[in-house]
Protein backbone atom coordinates (compact mmCIF):
# COMPACT_ATOMS: atom_id res chain seq x y z
CA UNK A 1 0.00 0.00 0.00
CA UNK A 2 2.23 3.21 -1.06
CA UNK A 3 1.61 6.46 -0.27
CA UNK A 4 2.93 9.88 -1.22
CA UNK A 5 4.15 12.98 0.69
CA UNK A 6 3.45 13.10 4.17
CA UNK A 7 3.33 10.04 6.46
CA UNK A 8 1.38 9.77 9.45
CA UNK A 9 2.93 9.26 13.02
CA UNK A 10 2.33 5.31 12.52
CA UNK A 11 1.34 3.30 9.03
CA UNK A 12 1.14 0.18 8.85
CA UNK A 13 -1.36 -2.93 7.84
CA UNK A 14 -2.28 -5.42 10.30
CA UNK A 15 0.82 -8.44 10.51
CA UNK A 16 2.95 -6.14 8.10
CA UNK A 17 6.02 -3.93 8.61
CA UNK A 18 5.28 -0.61 11.07
CA UNK A 19 7.19 2.58 9.51
CA UNK A 20 6.60 5.19 12.17
CA UNK A 21 8.39 8.45 12.27
CA UNK A 22 10.46 9.78 15.21
CA UNK A 23 13.49 11.89 16.01
CA UNK A 24 16.77 11.90 17.09
CA UNK A 25 17.17 15.33 18.50
CA UNK A 26 15.81 17.97 16.11
CA UNK A 27 16.70 15.68 12.86
CA UNK A 28 14.06 13.72 11.34
CA UNK A 29 13.84 10.06 11.26
CA UNK A 30 12.18 6.84 10.02
CA UNK A 31 12.18 3.70 12.08
CA UNK A 32 11.18 0.11 10.02
CA UNK A 33 10.48 -3.07 12.11
CA UNK A 34 8.99 -6.50 11.45
CA UNK A 35 5.69 -7.35 12.43
CA UNK A 36 7.00 -9.92 14.76
CA UNK A 37 10.12 -7.97 16.07
CA UNK A 38 13.02 -9.70 14.35
CA UNK A 39 14.22 -6.82 12.37
CA UNK A 40 14.42 -2.89 12.55
CA UNK A 41 16.29 0.09 11.08
CA UNK A 42 16.05 3.23 11.71
CA UNK A 43 17.17 6.45 9.11
CA UNK A 44 17.89 10.01 9.70
CA UNK A 45 16.35 11.98 6.34
CA UNK A 46 19.29 14.06 6.82
CA UNK A 47 21.38 12.22 4.10
CA UNK A 48 19.18 9.81 4.14
CA UNK A 49 21.34 7.95 6.99
CA UNK A 50 20.85 4.86 7.68
CA UNK A 51 21.69 5.34 11.98
CA UNK A 52 20.98 1.17 12.99
CA UNK A 53 20.23 -1.95 11.77
CA UNK A 54 19.04 -4.44 13.93
CA UNK A 55 18.27 -8.31 13.65
CA UNK A 56 17.49 -11.33 15.50
CA UNK A 57 20.23 -13.45 16.64
CA UNK A 58 18.54 -16.60 16.69
CA UNK A 59 18.62 -18.34 13.13
CA UNK A 60 15.44 -19.37 11.82
CA UNK A 61 12.51 -21.16 13.61
CA UNK A 62 14.82 -20.53 16.92
CA UNK A 63 13.12 -17.14 17.44
CA UNK A 64 12.22 -17.13 21.42
CA UNK A 65 10.01 -14.64 23.56
CA UNK A 66 11.70 -11.64 23.92
CA UNK A 67 13.21 -11.31 20.51
CA UNK A 68 16.87 -10.84 21.38
CA UNK A 69 18.09 -8.29 18.37
CA UNK A 70 21.90 -7.95 17.36
CA UNK A 71 23.06 -4.67 16.27
CA UNK A 72 25.03 -5.02 13.02
CA UNK A 73 26.22 -1.65 12.24
CA UNK A 74 28.18 0.94 13.81
CA UNK A 75 26.08 4.08 12.92
CA UNK A 76 25.60 7.96 14.53
CA UNK A 77 24.52 7.52 18.10
CA UNK A 78 23.18 11.22 18.61
CA UNK A 79 22.32 14.47 16.69
CA UNK A 80 25.62 16.13 17.38
CA UNK A 81 27.32 12.95 15.04
CA UNK A 82 25.03 12.99 12.70
CA UNK A 83 25.82 16.61 12.12
CA UNK A 84 29.74 16.52 12.66
CA UNK A 85 29.86 13.30 9.90
CA UNK A 86 32.84 12.24 11.54
CA UNK A 87 33.56 8.73 10.29
CA UNK A 88 31.16 9.45 7.50
CA UNK A 89 29.13 6.77 8.96
CA UNK A 90 26.45 4.55 6.94
CA UNK A 91 27.36 7.83 4.42
CA UNK A 92 25.34 7.57 0.90
CA UNK A 93 28.43 8.92 -1.23
CA UNK A 94 27.27 11.04 -4.25
CA UNK A 95 28.25 12.42 -6.58
CA UNK A 96 31.70 11.30 -5.81
CA UNK A 97 32.65 8.92 -3.62
CA UNK A 98 36.72 9.29 -1.44
CA UNK A 99 38.60 12.19 -2.20
CA UNK A 100 38.94 14.53 -5.28
CA UNK A 101 43.00 15.48 -5.34
CA UNK A 102 43.53 18.87 -4.05
CA UNK A 103 39.80 19.42 -4.33
CA UNK A 104 40.21 20.11 -8.31
CA UNK A 105 38.81 18.19 -11.58
CA UNK A 106 39.04 19.22 -14.96
CA UNK A 107 35.51 18.22 -16.88
CA UNK A 108 33.76 19.70 -19.76
CA UNK A 109 36.26 21.76 -21.01
CA UNK A 110 36.51 23.79 -17.67
CA UNK A 111 38.48 23.64 -14.22
CA UNK A 112 36.34 23.28 -11.25
CA UNK A 113 37.40 23.80 -7.95
CA UNK A 114 35.33 22.67 -4.71
CA UNK A 115 37.42 24.38 -2.56
CA UNK A 116 37.43 27.54 -3.73
CA UNK A 117 39.91 30.09 -1.52
CA UNK A 118 41.18 27.52 0.60
CA UNK A 119 44.48 27.25 1.19
CA UNK A 120 46.57 24.55 3.03
CA UNK A 121 44.26 21.39 3.49
CA UNK A 122 42.87 20.87 0.75
CA UNK A 123 40.59 17.45 1.26
CA UNK A 124 37.80 17.19 0.13
CA UNK A 125 35.82 13.90 0.12
CA UNK A 126 32.85 11.36 -0.32
CA UNK A 127 30.48 13.92 -1.75
CA UNK A 128 27.40 15.77 -0.89
CA UNK A 129 24.23 13.44 -0.96
CA UNK A 130 25.65 12.47 3.00
CA UNK A 131 24.47 15.83 4.22
CA UNK A 132 21.73 16.72 1.70
CA UNK A 133 17.72 16.91 2.72
CA UNK A 134 15.75 13.72 1.74
CA UNK A 135 12.62 13.77 1.99
CA UNK A 136 10.08 10.40 2.10
CA UNK A 137 7.91 10.43 -0.87
CA UNK A 138 6.98 6.32 -0.61
CA UNK A 139 6.57 3.44 0.88
CA UNK A 140 5.22 0.05 0.51
CA UNK A 141 5.15 -2.31 3.71
CA UNK A 142 4.29 -6.18 3.26
CA UNK A 143 4.63 -9.45 5.30
CA UNK A 144 8.39 -9.72 4.64
CA UNK A 145 9.95 -6.14 3.90
CA UNK A 146 9.15 -2.98 3.74
CA UNK A 147 10.08 -0.61 0.71
CA UNK A 148 11.17 3.09 1.39
CA UNK A 149 11.88 5.79 -1.42
CA UNK A 150 14.04 8.62 -0.24
CA UNK A 151 13.70 12.13 -2.58
CA UNK A 152 16.70 14.74 -2.79
CA UNK A 153 16.39 17.89 -5.35
CA UNK A 154 19.44 19.59 -3.45
CA UNK A 155 22.00 19.06 -5.92
CA UNK A 156 22.30 22.54 -8.44
CA UNK A 157 24.38 24.56 -9.76
CA UNK A 158 24.64 27.00 -7.06
CA UNK A 159 24.55 25.14 -4.15
CA UNK A 160 27.69 23.27 -4.08
CA UNK A 161 31.09 25.21 -5.26
CA UNK A 162 33.10 23.64 -8.65
CA UNK A 163 29.94 21.13 -8.96
CA UNK A 164 27.76 23.40 -11.67
CA UNK A 165 25.42 20.48 -12.13
CA UNK A 166 21.87 18.92 -11.49
CA UNK A 167 21.00 16.16 -9.84
CA UNK A 168 17.63 14.61 -8.36
CA UNK A 169 18.29 11.84 -6.24
CA UNK A 170 16.31 9.19 -5.20
CA UNK A 171 17.45 6.41 -2.66
CA UNK A 172 15.07 3.33 -2.32
CA UNK A 173 15.56 1.23 1.08
CA UNK A 174 14.27 -2.65 1.39
CA UNK A 175 14.28 -4.04 4.77
CA UNK A 176 13.47 -7.42 5.45
CA UNK A 177 14.28 -9.58 8.50
CA UNK A 178 17.97 -10.78 7.51
CA UNK A 179 18.90 -8.51 4.82
CA UNK A 180 19.05 -4.61 3.47
CA UNK A 181 19.19 -3.16 0.26
CA UNK A 182 19.80 -0.07 -0.98
CA UNK A 183 19.56 1.29 -4.83
CA UNK A 184 20.23 4.82 -5.57
CA UNK A 185 18.95 6.26 -8.74
CA UNK A 186 20.46 10.16 -10.20
CA UNK A 187 18.71 11.77 -12.47
CA UNK A 188 20.62 14.45 -14.76
CA UNK A 189 17.51 17.33 -14.82
CA UNK A 190 20.36 19.97 -16.03
CA UNK A 191 21.02 20.40 -19.57
CA UNK A 192 25.15 19.72 -19.73
CA UNK A 193 26.39 16.37 -18.81
CA UNK A 194 27.51 15.71 -15.05
CA UNK A 195 30.05 13.57 -13.80
CA UNK A 196 28.75 11.26 -11.12
CA UNK A 197 29.83 8.41 -9.13
CA UNK A 198 27.92 6.74 -6.13
CA UNK A 199 28.38 4.51 -3.15
CA UNK A 200 27.96 3.28 0.62
CA UNK A 201 30.28 4.17 3.92
CA UNK A 202 28.26 2.03 6.39
CA UNK A 203 30.32 0.21 9.29
CA UNK A 204 29.86 -3.22 10.22
CA UNK A 205 30.11 -5.02 13.42
CA UNK A 206 29.53 -8.27 14.92
CA UNK A 207 29.42 -7.04 18.58
CA UNK A 208 33.64 -8.31 18.68
CA UNK A 209 36.83 -6.05 17.72
CA UNK A 210 37.90 -6.45 14.12
CA UNK A 211 41.10 -8.11 14.88
CA UNK A 212 38.96 -11.07 15.57
CA UNK A 213 36.88 -11.28 13.02
CA UNK A 214 37.74 -13.16 9.38
CA UNK A 215 37.52 -11.51 6.01
CA UNK A 216 36.89 -12.09 2.69
CA UNK A 217 37.40 -9.89 -0.64
CA UNK A 218 36.46 -11.10 -3.96
CA UNK A 219 38.81 -9.14 -5.64
CA UNK A 220 42.09 -9.52 -7.71
CA UNK A 221 43.65 -6.41 -7.83
CA UNK A 222 44.18 -3.88 -5.27
CA UNK A 223 44.12 0.40 -6.41
CA UNK A 224 47.70 1.65 -5.31
CA UNK A 225 47.92 4.65 -3.76
CA UNK A 226 50.41 7.16 -2.37
CA UNK A 227 51.12 8.78 0.88
CA UNK A 228 47.52 11.14 0.89
CA UNK A 229 45.72 8.20 -0.17
CA UNK A 230 45.34 9.12 -4.15
CA UNK A 231 45.86 6.35 -6.42
CA UNK A 232 48.94 6.30 -8.81
CA UNK A 233 49.03 7.47 -12.40
CA UNK A 234 46.90 5.35 -15.23
CA UNK A 235 48.23 1.39 -14.89
CA UNK A 236 50.47 1.94 -11.87
CA UNK A 237 47.88 1.80 -9.72
CA UNK A 238 46.72 -1.52 -10.56
CA UNK A 239 48.64 -4.55 -8.40
CA UNK A 240 47.54 -7.79 -8.53
CA UNK A 241 46.73 -9.02 -5.02
CA UNK A 242 49.21 -12.18 -5.81
CA UNK A 243 51.66 -9.73 -4.96
CA UNK A 244 50.33 -8.30 -2.30
CA UNK A 245 49.60 -10.77 -0.21
CA UNK A 246 49.27 -8.69 3.21
CA UNK A 247 46.36 -7.62 1.72
CA UNK A 248 45.09 -10.71 -0.66
CA UNK A 249 41.32 -11.70 1.38
CA UNK A 250 39.92 -13.51 -1.95
CA UNK A 251 40.56 -16.66 1.12
CA UNK A 252 38.70 -15.85 4.23
CA UNK A 253 41.23 -14.75 6.69
CA UNK A 254 41.84 -13.06 10.05
CA UNK A 255 41.88 -9.37 10.39
CA UNK A 256 44.10 -9.53 13.54
CA UNK A 257 46.23 -6.03 13.50
CA UNK A 258 45.99 -4.71 9.60
CA UNK A 259 45.30 -1.47 8.98
CA UNK A 260 43.67 -1.31 5.96
CA UNK A 261 42.69 2.00 4.20
CA UNK A 262 42.17 0.60 0.72
CA UNK A 263 40.52 0.04 -2.42
CA UNK A 264 39.73 -3.54 -4.56
CA UNK A 265 39.08 -3.79 -7.64
CA UNK A 266 38.25 -6.85 -10.39
CA UNK A 267 35.64 -8.04 -8.26
CA UNK A 268 34.76 -11.58 -9.15
CA UNK A 269 30.59 -11.83 -9.32
CA UNK A 270 28.66 -15.18 -8.35
CA UNK A 271 26.44 -16.85 -9.97
CA UNK A 272 23.27 -14.51 -9.54
CA UNK A 273 25.50 -11.13 -10.99
CA UNK A 274 26.35 -9.92 -7.16
CA UNK A 275 29.77 -9.52 -5.78
CA UNK A 276 30.20 -10.90 -1.75
CA UNK A 277 32.51 -9.21 0.56
CA UNK A 278 31.89 -11.34 3.62
CA UNK A 279 32.70 -10.24 7.22
CA UNK A 280 32.58 -13.25 9.99
CA UNK A 281 32.93 -14.41 13.51
CA UNK A 282 34.55 -17.28 13.82
CA UNK A 283 33.80 -17.48 17.36
CA UNK A 284 30.22 -17.82 16.65
CA UNK A 285 29.74 -18.87 13.16
CA UNK A 286 27.61 -15.54 12.21
CA UNK A 287 28.64 -13.24 9.61
CA UNK A 288 27.68 -10.67 7.24
CA UNK A 289 27.80 -10.74 3.57
CA UNK A 290 28.13 -7.13 1.79
CA UNK A 291 27.04 -7.56 -1.77
CA UNK A 292 27.08 -5.19 -4.76
CA UNK A 293 26.28 -4.73 -8.29
CA UNK A 294 29.82 -3.96 -10.45
CA UNK A 295 31.83 -1.42 -9.03
CA UNK A 296 34.43 -1.78 -5.67
CA UNK A 297 35.16 -2.77 -2.46
CA UNK A 298 36.46 0.44 0.05
CA UNK A 299 38.01 -0.81 3.09
CA UNK A 300 38.67 0.96 6.19
CA UNK A 301 39.36 -0.82 9.29
CA UNK A 302 38.40 1.96 11.73
CA UNK A 303 42.21 3.29 13.16
CA UNK A 304 41.17 7.21 12.83
CA UNK A 305 37.83 7.14 13.92
CA UNK A 306 37.05 9.70 17.08
CA UNK A 307 34.80 6.93 18.75
CA UNK A 308 35.56 3.33 18.81
CA UNK A 309 38.17 2.49 16.80
CA UNK A 310 38.50 -0.16 15.26
CA UNK A 311 35.44 -1.55 17.31
CA UNK A 312 33.64 -1.82 13.88
CA UNK A 313 34.57 -2.12 10.01
CA UNK A 314 33.66 -0.22 7.31
CA UNK A 315 33.20 -2.30 4.06
CA UNK A 316 31.99 0.45 1.38
CA UNK A 317 30.45 -0.81 -2.15
CA UNK A 318 31.46 2.55 -4.65
CA UNK A 319 31.15 3.05 -8.14
CA UNK A 320 34.63 4.07 -8.54
CA UNK A 321 37.70 4.51 -7.33
CA UNK A 322 39.21 7.65 -4.91
CA UNK A 323 39.89 10.40 -7.41
CA UNK A 324 37.76 8.74 -10.51
CA UNK A 325 36.87 12.46 -11.68
CA UNK A 326 40.85 13.25 -12.39
CA UNK A 327 41.77 9.60 -13.95
CA UNK A 328 40.96 9.97 -18.05
CA UNK A 329 39.85 6.50 -17.85
CA UNK A 330 36.74 6.63 -16.12
CA UNK A 331 35.31 9.66 -18.18
CA UNK A 332 33.29 7.75 -19.91
CA UNK A 333 31.73 5.57 -16.98
CA UNK A 334 31.49 9.00 -14.91
CA UNK A 335 29.86 10.76 -17.53
CA UNK A 336 25.32 11.51 -16.81
CA UNK A 337 23.96 12.87 -19.83
CA UNK A 338 20.86 15.42 -19.53
CA UNK A 339 17.77 13.29 -18.82
CA UNK A 340 19.53 10.48 -18.50
CA UNK A 341 19.41 8.16 -14.86
CA UNK A 342 21.67 5.87 -13.50
CA UNK A 343 21.79 3.36 -10.51
CA UNK A 344 24.03 1.31 -8.55
CA UNK A 345 22.43 -1.54 -6.35
CA UNK A 346 24.02 -2.60 -3.41
CA UNK A 347 23.08 -4.37 0.33
CA UNK A 348 24.15 -6.67 3.17
CA UNK A 349 22.46 -9.77 4.16
CA UNK A 350 22.85 -11.19 7.95
CA UNK A 351 23.85 -14.72 8.70
CA UNK A 352 23.18 -15.75 12.20
CA UNK A 353 24.91 -17.72 14.73
CA UNK A 354 25.53 -21.71 13.69
CA UNK A 355 26.09 -22.41 17.36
Amino acid sequence: MPYEHRMPYEYRMPDEYRIAEGRLGDEPTVTVSAPDGAARAVLALRGATLLSWQVAREAPGQLTEPTELAELTDGYRDEAELRSQDGVRAGLLAPFSNRVADGRYHYGGHDHDLLPGRLGDRTIYHGFAREAPFRLVGATTTLDSARLLLRSTSIRPDRYPGYPFALDLDVEYTIGRRELGIEIRATNVGETTAPYASGWHPYFTLSRPVDELVLQIPAHTLIRTDASLVPLRGKEALLPLSRCPDLDFRTPRRLGDAVIDACFADLAPGPDGRSETVLGDPATGAGLRVWQHGGYMHVFTGDTLARDRRASIALEPVEAPTDAYNRPEHADALSLEPGRQREFRFGVTYRPSTH
